[in-house]
């Protein structure tokens, strides 16, 4: 009897303990979809004027329009997406009519297309604020013979441009050869729900295996009296 109410005890903290972090998960996934919906209606906001002094986190996604003039001179960073597959985002400078040198992320150009002339000269862009967290321990160094970067790291982008640390990535591009990568809550992971269905069928397999051996306990016990 010892055996069997241990086994019992066991078997039901183990299950709570299983649903309960299901349950967080769940109240996590909640959480995330109203973080996604915030930022889905932020990006997608009417633009306003460049702020004087943009901030990283109280301006990240912030719709912008500016005037003034895309330069010469770009850096290809290597992406590679599912619809387009692998190539380069074109990031390069842009002057507004105030004067100031910002960056500008015009999208996306295939390998092959590295090197090209692109279309520069007085033009008006839309986008939205950005400054990506795409370094890691493992981001190998941009290669600035080939002009080939692995991380548009705004910091270090602006001081080879010689511009602002502000990134404003392109919701539409007037060069027909370079497609915008417009910023959306596509790359923000929310796998909670994915978490929960595992946490719940772990409680299940749990109960389930608690159900067995108290079973066989009680079996044998039976066979023993016999």
């Amino acid at each position: 009897m010892r055996r069997f109410l241990f086994l019992l005890l066991i078997g039901l903290a183990g299950a709570a303990v299983l649903v309960a972090l299901g349950n967080w998960q769940i109240r996590r996934l909640a959480w995330k979809q109203a973080v996604l919906a915030e930022i889905s209606a932020r990006i997608d906001e009417a633009p306003v004027p460049l702020p004087a002094n943009p901030d990283p986190e109280r301006d990240r996604y912030l719709a912008v329009e500016v005037q003034g003039t895309m330069e010469p001179g770009e850096i290809d960073v290597l992406v590679s997406t599912k619809a387009l597959g692998a190539g380069y985002r074109v990031i390069a400078p842009f002057v507004t009519d105030t004067g100031r040198r910002i960056l500008i992320d015009r999208g996306f150009i295939p390998a092959t297309d590295k090197g090209a002339p692109r279309g520069i000269g007085p033009m008006s862009v839309t986008g939205n604020l950005h400054w990506p967290q795409e370094i890691d321990s493992f981001t190998p160094e941009p290669d600035l013979a080939a002009n080939i970067w692995f991380a548009r790291d705004v910091p270090m982008l602006a001081k080879e441009l010689r511009t602002e640390p502000v990134l404003l990535v392109a919701r539409s591009e007037n060069d027909p050869a370079i497609t915008p990568l417009p910023v959306s809550t596509e790359g923000i992971p929310n796998d909670h729900l994915q978490y929960a269905v595992t946490w719940y069928g772990l409680a299940l397999i749990w109960a389930v295996m608690t159900l067995y051996f108290l079973w066989r306990t009680r079996a044998r016990s039976r066979s023993i009296k016999r």
